[in-house]
């Protein structure tokens, strides 16, 4: 049976990377059948925090992905890790280290210098127990070290890039237990994935090196059938091709939450993100039809570039997947934190029908149709678009022409349409065009917004014909 694993620190929130590792390792299990396990790995105690731990699994939630076991924290498991690296002291397949980070350091500085390759330098490989006893009475820290092969090679079959070798020299002797007595990364990665029969491990490339160390802790303590792994392609920004980070815009999956995104459609870009459907051009999936197709087989190599304007359509697109009802259900909460618990979900409810075939994000639709429960004596056209207003030809003529049709037409989406009225000033369609943002501006308050005949015939006419008039003596 297929087993895979997610484990995220948790030292922050769940950013791109991380989503797109347990939606792979998900889909992974789903499709074979397998099993999906959460394991939390913060045996860095000092950097972790229990809301982490707890806006992981809410965001894991959010993306549809349900796990099978856990979730298992390594914080309450460092009894297996001692043990293990005490079994590792005992066969002499590590040691206990008290060089200072200081003396680390220094000597590392020292080897670049006498042009060396840094790492540390075995100095307590061949200590007696007398000199440990005198070290420790020194109150020196002490850490536990792993004894790598001096000479060999490394390798490992990797499923996504194949073959991957390094030499033993270029691995120095590593920390599994810290001086705080804390086990390191490495040791319970190790110790866990064989207790958890994880048989496929599943991350990104940034931790090809560190599988070597893995494969070597497993191999000492006796375990030798090895999980099979798949280093995905790194995530990095379309255009500068950059390692994805805050500077790129929003990273953790709680920004994208509250920016208006859905699961569905960030489930779908992220299962995009270095993996590509069989089917060509096919890019609009369920997590069914995700399911269905997804296989490592199709992974690339090359980094996978974030683009948001693909995520912006793709969020579109499920927009209008839904049922109007599942989404006025989506918004009506945004809605009520924007403009109070008391706001009219009817209005809500013919705003999103309004707004559902051009919307992007959630947040888009609410910020639309905020011109409706605005205040009328405080409503205000912003600056912006205000200097549309100024720069539109004929602008107060064709306030006026707008003013006259709406005062006297029939209140109909259809009728409503006032360009007719436009055209009996002499304007051409393309003059037309060009005027309708002013009056978007007077009415909506932004002068790109909403549909505007819907908006106008939602509004009510009292309320368009005041927006228009206050508009028009503004100009005046």
């Amino acid at each position: 049976m297929v087993r895979v694993r997610f484990s995220p620190a948790p030292t922050g929130s769940l950013h791109i990377g991380g989503a797109r590792t347990a939606l792979f390792n998900w889909l992974y299990a789903r499709h074979h059948g397998g099993v999906f396990v959460v394991r939390i790995e913060d045996t860095d105690v000092a950097r972790s925090r229990d809301e982490w731990v707890v806006g992981i699994q809410d965001t894991l939630r959010w993306l549809g992905l349900d796990w099978d076991e856990g979730p298992f924290l390594q914080s309450a498991r460092f009894d297996l890790y001692l043990d293990a690296a005490a079994r590792l002291l005992d066969q002499g397949d590590a040691y206990e280290c008290y060089c200072t980070e200081d003396e680390v350091r220094e000597r590392n500085e020292a080897a670049v210098a006498a042009g060396r390759p840094p790492g540390y330098d075995g100095h307590c490989r061949a200590l007696t127990p007398d000199e440990r006893v005198a070290l420790a009475a020194e109150g020196r820290p002490r850490t536990i070290r792993f004894r790598t092969p001096d000479e060999g090679v490394s390798s490992f079959t990797d499923l996504i890039r194949g073959e991957v070798r390094v030499e033993w020299s270029h691995i120095h002797d590593f920390v599994i237990v810290r001086s705080d007595g804390a086990p390191i990364f490495f040791l319970a990665n190790a110790v866990d994935d064989v207790a958890m029969e994880i048989t496929h491990v599943i991350r990104g490339e940034d931790l090809i090196d560190s599988t070597h160390r893995v494969l070597a802790l497993r191999h000492a303590l006796g375990v030798s059938d090895d999980p099979q792994y798949a280093h995905l392609p790194l995530i990095v920004d379309k255009e500068s091709r950059a390692k994805l980070s805050k500077r790129h815009g929003a990273v953790a999956l709680e920004d994208f939450i509250a920016e208006g995104y859905l699961p569905e459609a960030l489930t779908n870009y992220l299962a995009l993100l270095g993996w590509a459907p069989a089917e060509d051009g096919h890019e609009v999936m369920s997590a069914a039809e995700l399911v269905s197709e997804f296989d490592l087989d199709r992974v690339t190599h090359a980094a996978a570039g974030f683009d948001r304007d693909k995520l912006d359509w793709l969020n579109g697109e499920w927009i209008r997947r839904l049922s109007l009802d599942e989404l006025v259900t989506r918004i009506e909460p945004l809605a009520a934190e924007r403009f109070g618990a008391d706001v009219d979900r009817d209005v809500v409810a013919a705003a999103t029908g309004i707004a559902q075939e051009r919307a992007v994000t959630l947040v888009q639709i609410v910020e639309q149709m905020a011109f409706l429960f605005a205040d009328d004596a405080a409503f205000e056209i912003e600056p912006e678009s205000w200097k549309v207003v100024e720069a539109t030809d004929r602008a107060a003529a064709v306030f006026d022409a707008v003013l006259a049709h709406i005062e006297s037409c029939e209140w109909t989406v259809e009728v409503v349409d006032f360009r007719d009225a436009l055209g009996d000033l002499g304007l051409s369609k393309k003059e037309i065009r060009k005027a309708m943002p002013a009056v978007y501006a007077a009415v909506e308050g932004i002068h790109r917004g909403l549909p505007l005949f819907d908006s106008m015939v939602l509004l009510g006419r009292d309320r368009t014909l005041a927006r228009l008039r206050a508009a028009r003596n503004r100009l005046a």
